[in-house]
């Protein structure tokens, strides 16, 4: 059917796709650390190491971003049946990826405000939905 969209999803569900994601996550950045160490000499980063941050910066987008232009889906999305699409209904491409990623950090440095303003948005569209043109909908 055209122009139909799955009824958008609502805070706890997005909350639980991120938290199953998270703990993938996890275990994806310390592989990333672990494929380090050795260039190191087996020595620990310090917190302080700009370079090091904006590594596993850049891990954490291409986990993302594979999974969003690759199905429209993570993992933990999955799981809880959910799904990123454009506007227009197709697949997003790295640039909105990466354009969501950016805003989705921004949401979330706001002490969660660009989540939380699904619960008051008439489409359930969180900051960087709107930012991004991205829709997150729900599967049957």
């Amino acid at each position: 059917m055209p122009g139909f969209l799955p009824r958008p999803p609502g805070l706890f569900r997005r909350l639980g796709a991120l938290f199953y994601d998270t703990l993938l996550l996890i275990g994806v950045l310390f592989l990333a650390t672990a494929v380090l160490l050795p260039f190191r000499g087996g020595e620990a980063f310090q917190p302080n190491q700009l370079a090091y941050s904006v590594y596993l910066l850049v891990v954490i987008f291409a986990f993302f971003g594979w999974f969003w232009t690759h199905g429209g889906q993570t993992l933990g999305m999955r799981a809880w049946k959910l799904r990123l699409v454009t506007e227009e209904g197709g697949l997003p491409t790295w640039r909105q990826s990466g354009l969501y990623f950016l805003a989705a950090l921004l949401s979330l440095t706001a002490f969660g405000l660009g989540f939380f303003c699904c619960l008051w948005d008439r489409d359930k569209r969180c900051w960087h939905d709107r930012i991004a043109r991205i829709r997150m909908v729900r599967l049957a």
